[in-house]
């Protein structure tokens, strides 16, 4: 019997930040949360490996011109005793031979200050995707299902199952809401979006039928629930 799905999108991406200047630390905790992060901040590491020692980051900001522990030897420790997080150094140190430090030191990459927001998004999802980190972000599975968000993709049973776009929308809605009695109007609004407004409440229990017939055409998992009164819930 499954009793949860296995949800990891759900979860956002953690990442802490380590930046003595306490104006630019609240800069980055903002364009980051923007994204869609979760962010911790520090202003040196005093307390950050106390917090690894709790938590699972998925990546770490590091400037290098911290009070105390310099951020490279500060990396180069937490590698030492068995830390894999992924560290993109942010800092004014732009020699050559600075960069070279960072990299040596166990960073994944290394951008100069002053820099530009944009870069530093798009540097942090290359970081991510090359972790895996983005891609297990991307996937949803639950019983025989495997949806796979990126590229729009169904595996039934590892079989992969062609599903038209409204179909597809309509299936990660379900999966998204297990156990969840859910209007058509519901359904209506998150698969057919502007176009719902035209759509009946038979061809939405059409839709739901042909979707059935191709995830589970013999009914052995049961999928779905008509609910009287409401519409339908994923079980």
């Amino acid at each position: 019997m499954f009793f949860a799905i296995i949800l990891i999108m759900q979860k956002n991406i953690e990442i802490i930040v380590i930046e003595d200047e306490a104006d630019l630390l609240e800069l980055l905790e903002y364009h980051l949360s923007k994204e869609g992060y979760d962010v911790t901040g520090f202003l040196s590491t005093e307390n950050v490996e106390r917090f690894l020692e709790e938590e699972t980051p998925s990546l770490m900001l590091m400037d290098r011109n911290l009070p105390g522990t310099e951020g490279c030897e500060f990396v180069a420790y937490l590698r030492s005793i068995g830390y894999d997080i992924p560290v993109i150094f942010l800092t004014a140190k732009d020699q050559e031979s600075e960069l070279e430090e960072g990299f040596a030191a166990g960073g994944d990459d290394y951008i100069c200050k002053p820099f530009n927001p944009r870069e530093l998004t798009l540097r942090i999802k290359a970081v991510l995707k090359r972790s895996g980190v983005l891609q297990r972000q991307e996937r949803i599975r639950y019983k025989m299902l495997t949806m796979d968000l990126a590229d729009k993709k169904l595996f039934v049973n590892k079989e992969q199952i062609a599903l038209t776009n409204l179909e597809f929308k309509l299936l990660h809605t379900f999966l998204t809401h297990i156990d969840k009695p859910l209007t058509r109007d519901f359904l209506r609004e998150e698969a057919w979006g502007q176009e719902g407004e035209g759509v009946n409440d038979n061809a939405v229990n059409v839709a739901i039928n042909r979707l059935k017939n191709k995830i589970d055409p013999q009914n052995e998992q049961n999928y779905f629930h008509p609910v009287w009164g409401v519409g339908y819930k994923f079980h």
